[in-house]
Formats: C-alpha cells, sequence, structure tokens
C-alpha cells in the first residue's frame, strides 16, 4: 500500500506570517571554535568549571562489583563466579582504600565471598579486601592491592552546605560506567533510615539524578571536593522493585563518613564511645511520664553499668525499694546542651563524641523537675 503525506509548515497557517528572504545556515564547528584544552570556546564559565571537575575526580570514581562463587558439581574443587550487586565507590587515601555504601557489598545481609573494583583506564579489575563495614552508616571500606592510584577526592565539610548550592554526582548508574549528574543541594539535616535500623542523621538530600548503581559514589561541589556518599533514593514504586530517580536522592554526610570510614580503617570496626548506660524505652519513659502526671521530656535511666563511666560520675539507675516499691533514675535531658526528648537523641549525641571525651549531662533526679543537676560524665569505650 502507497501513503502519502501532506505536510503543511505550521508557520505557513499563522497570521501575518510572511517567508523570510533568506535562510542562514548555523555555521560549523571549526579548529578555531575549540580552545587549547580542546573544549569549545562558546562553554559558559559554570560548563567549564563542571567539565574541569568531572575530568579532575571521575578517575578517582569506582565501580564495583559483588561475585558469588557456588561450586559447580558437588565434590567438585571447581568454582563458578557469578556476577552479584554493583555499584560506585571512590579512593580514599593512597593506601588503596575504597569507600563504598555497605548495602553495596552486603549480600543478603553478609558480605560476599568476592569483590572486585574497577578504575577508569586501568585494563583489569582489582580483587579486593574488605576491610570493616558498618551498617547502621550504610558505609564499607575495601581496599586493593595496585600498583598506581589516582589521586584520592579531596574532602569537604558538612556545615558549609547551603541549600540551593551547586553539587555533582558521579556513578555507574544500572552498569553505565562514571556517569555525571548536576543539581542542587535541596534540603541539609535529612534523616534516611538504614538497613541496620537506625537512622543517619544530617543527610543531604539532592535532585541530582541517583539511580540504582549509582549508591557508594561521592557527592561533590563545585570545586570537585567530597561532601557526601550517595546513598538512597525516594521513590514511591521502591517496595515493587521498580523504583527510579524522580529527583529526590540522599547521601551520607561527609563529616559521619570521615568520621567512621577514620575508624573502619584503624580497627576494622566502630568503635563506639558509651555512657555506659541502659536505658528505657521511648513507650516506657512516655508511660511513667502519664503516672506521674507530668510532662517530661528525656530518657530514662534504668540500669548503671558496675565500674562503667555512669556509675563513676554518680548517674542513678531505677531499681526497687526495699518495700518493693519502684524508685525511679535519673532523667536525662540534655548533652552538652542538646536536648534529649528521645532515646535515639540520646545515641545520636554520644556516638559522635571520642571515647574518653567528657560529655555534660543535664539530668532529672527520680524524673522530678525540681531535682535537676548536671553530672561530667567520661566516655568509655563500647565492647
Amino acid at each position: 500500500m502507497l501513503l502519502s503525506l501532506l505536510v503543511i509548515p505550521t508557520a505557513a497557517l499563522l497570521p501575518g506570517w510572511r517567508s523570510p528572504r533568506a535562510v542562514v545556515a548555523a555555521p560549523l564547528m571549526t579548529a578555531s571554535s575549540f580552545d587549547g584544552d580542546g573544549a569549545p570556546t562558546s562553554l559558559t564559565d559554570d560548563e567549564r568549571r563542571r567539565i574541569d571537575t568531572f575530568q579532575r575526580v571521575s578517575p578517582s570514581v569506582a565501580y564495583i562489583q559483588t561475585v558469588q562463587q557456588p561450586r559447580a558439581l558437588p565434590f567438585s574443587m571447581r568454582a563458578m563466579e557469578v556476577p552479584g550487586g554493583t555499584g560506585s565507590g571512590f579512593v580514599w587515601d593512597g593506601l588503596g582504600h575504597i569507600v563504598t555504601n555497605y548495602h553495596v557489598v552486603a549480600m543478603r545481609g553478609s558480605v560476599p565471598e568476592l569483590v572486585r573494583v574497577s578504575l577508569q583506564g586501568s585494563t583489569k579489575s582489582f580483587e579486593a579486601k574488605v576491610v570493616g563495614t558498618e551498617p547502621e552508616k550504610d558505609i564499607a571500606v575495601l581496599k586493593i592491592d595496585a600498583a598506581e592510584l589516582p589521586p584520592p577526592i579531596a574532602v569537604g565539610c558538612s556545615p558549609e552546605l547551603a541549600v540551593g548550592q551547586a553539587v555533582l554526582a558521579i556513578g555507574n548508574p544500572f552498569g553505565l560506567d562514571y556517569t555525571l549528574t548536576a543539581g542542587v543541594v535541596s534540603a541539609v539535616g535529612r534523616e534516611v533510615r538504614t538497613a541496620g535500623g537506625r537512622p543517619i542523621k544530617g543527610c543531604v538530600q539532592t535532585d541530582a539524578a541517583i539511580n540504582p548503581g549509582s549508591s557508594g559514589g561521592p557527592l561533590l561541589d563545585s570545586r570537585g571536593r567530597l561532601v557526601g556518599v550517595n546513598t538512597a533514593i525516594y521513590s514511591p514504586l521502591a517496595a515493587q522493585g521498580l523504583g527510579g530517580n524522580i529527583g529526590i536522592g540522599f547521601a551520607i554526610p561527609v563529616d559521619t563518613v570521615r568520621r567512621v570510614v577514620n575508624q573502619l580503617i584503624t580497627h576494622g570496626r566502630v568503635v563506639r564511645p558509651t555512657l555506659g548506660v541502659e536505658v528505657a524505652e521511648d513507650a516506657i519513659t512516655r508511660r511513667v511520664a502519664h503516672s506521674l502526671r507530668r510532662d517530661l521530656d528525656g530518657t530514662l535511666v534504668v540500669e548503671v553499668l558496675v565500674n562503667g563511666p555512669a556509675e563513676a560520675a554518680g548517674l542513678r539507675p531505677t531499681e526497687r525499694g526495699r518495700t518493693g516499691a519502684l524508685l525511679l533514675g535519673d532523667l536525662i535531658v540534655s548533652v552538652d546542651g542538646a536536648p534529649v526528648r528521645q532515646v535515639e537523641d540520646l545515641l545520636s549525641a554520644v556516638e559522635v563524641r571520642q571515647v574518653g571525651e567528657a560529655v555534660t549531662l543535664r539530668v532529672l533526679r527520680g524524673c522530678d523537675p525540681q531535682r535537676e543537676e548536671t553530672l561530667k560524665v567520661r566516655l568509655g569505650s563500647a565492647r
């Protein structure tokens, strides 16, 4: 069948339209249209800065693949390599340490037998050793043995970020290696809940596209400094496994990354500071406040560990009196002036400190607002 199409220029239907006298063709790009670095001279300063940042930083971004090694046959010593998950990471230092997300290397809640790391320009992938992981912060540190490494990414500072500031994300979304996306800081101070169950506070929200495979890659400021590690996206279809970028992504703040990574490299685990107390769940503390008919914000101390920091500082636990009556312990209401309204506030306030550091607690003795005291506790190390 022969089909004929009649095409009528839209402009010909508009009243008052007149055909132009001449059509000027766009000039071809010539050698003189490029600068000494091979970039088009028509680029804006912002575009040149973005291109320079990508060219400078992208070699330090890694492509990460986990590998399963099931046996080929029963009683066979020959193993097969089966691709697992993929993600992104980046060079942390000159010793071969690579930072990525815990969920990139974790398979069904455990670290895989083999992780491979590829770097831009390298003809081979490197078998990586898992140095340490911190599921509660979704951070893992790997180590590769490479004769030459690209320079580590410069580390920025979380508090300097401002909403509206330009950011760049580099990663390997859907296996498309070394992809650059650009956007702005949409919000700061967000909370993102990890597989470990606890939220990561102070996360950076961005509209720079982050998709599956981008996890573990760096979020950069316009100077190419690390300001976060891309970790999650918000998607209404995530529960069906169909999640894609809709302009809401989150990155672990760089100050948290620095603290956790340094501990993983030094100790192979996160050394947690502790007060040496057991506290009640928030629901129990609320029931206590209701029974006392008091409006109480804080965390109730249930137990003080023997020979621990809290015992040395004089914190009092909740216990039974001689008659069996419940004697309420201290209610912790602030740490170094920061209010404590729930257990998570207390945990978050302590975990950012160092073992051996002194903190000032404001407590209500027996949950009585009329018996407020200030105690200084030197943090110990959690086992």
